[in-house]
């Protein structure tokens, strides 16, 4: 069985490839048989993949990937990062779940707002035009899901203000950042739950993002605030991960089967490279997510 439970489609937040071209590779030419679309803070892809999943016969979980500001008195000084939570089996008409994110998308679009005026005032220091009301429609209207930085970093590759997305973060996105609507883990928890999901921890020990990485670089001291500060909210951890080593992954493997917890895995795809169904996932992730749950599946492994 393949499997790839983390997969970010253009239909939601920040993919590259739409739905349509996500399943034509993935399920179709690299035959993946057990998928997710984990899309940052929407879910309103979920119908339609549902609908692809089951035209290619293959198995399907709702997702949806949340980031949440998590803090722990013992690092940093007690002051907040981000993290990332992924939210499976959920149902995607659950009202209290479709009116959180529905919020998390409106302050999306006021977040970046403020973030192209922070930008302004750095391009005027360079002499460059400033943004208008024109450039944020044009943002806007190449995103069909959740709006966020790496479709304003996209924009300024077109316009010719950097030559590279990450370029853009580096010179001008990361210091003209505004935070994000802030939702707890408790309630990441508490909604994904309340709508008949699991919650997974995401890349707990990813480098280069929102992970426990920020906090501290030791697997030790992870594991230990994932003991202290997390087990009532999530059901399990994302384990493989393509920006996971070996060592990272085997010790929450056995973190997590000692806990009594679910275990994860999928490739983080946003088809910027196409890393679909190379993250070797074993079969019993999926069977642990299928196993007498066949309501929330569309089709059948192959």
């Amino acid at each position: 069985m393949k499997i790839d439970l983390h997969i970010h489609s253009r239909n939601g937040s920040d993919g590259h490839w739409g739905l349509e071209e996500i399943f034509a590779e993935g399920a179709g030419r690299r035959q993946i048989d057990l998928i997710s679309i984990t899309d940052h803070d929407s879910i309103r892809a979920q119908g339609l993949a549902l609908e692809l999943a089951q035209s290619y016969g293959i198995a399907y979980l709702t997702g949806v990937e949340l980031n949440v500001t998590f803090s722990h008195p013992a690092y940093k000084g007690g002051n907040p990062v981000s993290l990332d939570c992924l939210g499976y089996q959920y149902d995607i008409d659950n009202p209290v779940l479709v009116e959180k994110l529905e919020a998390l998308r409106n302050y999306r679009k006021r977040r970046v707002v403020r973030i192209l005026e922070n930008l302004n005032r750095e391009f005027a220091k360079e002499g460059l035009p400033a943004f208008t009301v024109a450039d944020l429609d044009a943002i806007e209207a190449s995103v069909d899901g959740a709006l966020g930085r790496p479709h304003i970093a996209k924009y300024m590759v077109n316009k010719g203000i950097v030559a590279t997305q990450q370029e853009a973060f580096d010179r001008y996105l990361v210091q003209c950042d505004v935070p994000k609507m802030p939702l707890s883990l408790k309630e990441a928890s508490e909604l994904i739950r309340g709508a008949g999901g699991k919650l997974i921890l995401a890349h707990p020990n990813d480098p280069n993002g929102t992970s426990l990485a920020n906090l501290t670089p030791s697997l030790k001291e992870q594991l230990q605030i994932v003991h202290d500060a997390m087990m009532d909210y999530i059901d399990g951890i994302e384990c493989w991960h393509s920006r996971h080593d070996h060592k990272t992954t085997g010790a929450y493997i056995t973190f997590a089967q000692n806990m009594g917890l679910m275990v994860s895995g999928g490739s983080d795809c946003h088809q910027h490279p196409v890393l679909m169904g190379e993250v070797d996932v074993p079969d019993y992730v999926g069977e642990q997510f299928l196993k007498g749950l066949q309501s929330h599946v569309q089709g059948a492994t192959r």
